[in-house]
């Protein structure tokens, strides 16, 4: 099943000259493990609530090699260039398939909340 890496990235002013190395670096630690960038920093339009700073999005084939990837040695190296300068929340989160139906999925929340 498909797996997502999310981050929320706040930041006030222009990067740290190490996230742009970071930046230079982070693709050739996702090739091995199949990832790919869905959202990297695109323009949003907040509908509810308010979302400072930027989100970023990588696809994995499974959860598996997300968390390979974010436990590499190479990943591991180039972190602290963004973490040490940028706040930010990071999660990874299995996806829900092609087949999903939420009206099914409603009902089996029904069912196990009512017992």
């Amino acid at each position: 099943m498909t797996a997502y890496g999310i981050a929320h990235l706040r930041q006030a002013g222009p990067p740290h000259p190490e996230v742009y190395e970071y930046l230079e670096r982070i693709q050739a630690t996702m090739d091995p493990y199949g990832a790919k960038f869905l959202v990297h920093g695109g323009e949003m339009d907040v509908l509810e609530g308010v979302w400072p700073g930027a989100l970023v999005m990588i696809e994995f084939p499974s959860m598996d090699a997300a968390r390979e990837w974010y436990r590499s040695p190479a990943y591991q190296e180039i972190l602290p260039l963004r973490a040490d300068h940028m706040v930010g929340d990071l999660i990874l989160v299995e996806g829900c398939g092609p087949d999903h139906d939420s009206a099914q999925f409603a009902a089996e929340l029904r069912a196990v909340h009512s017992r």
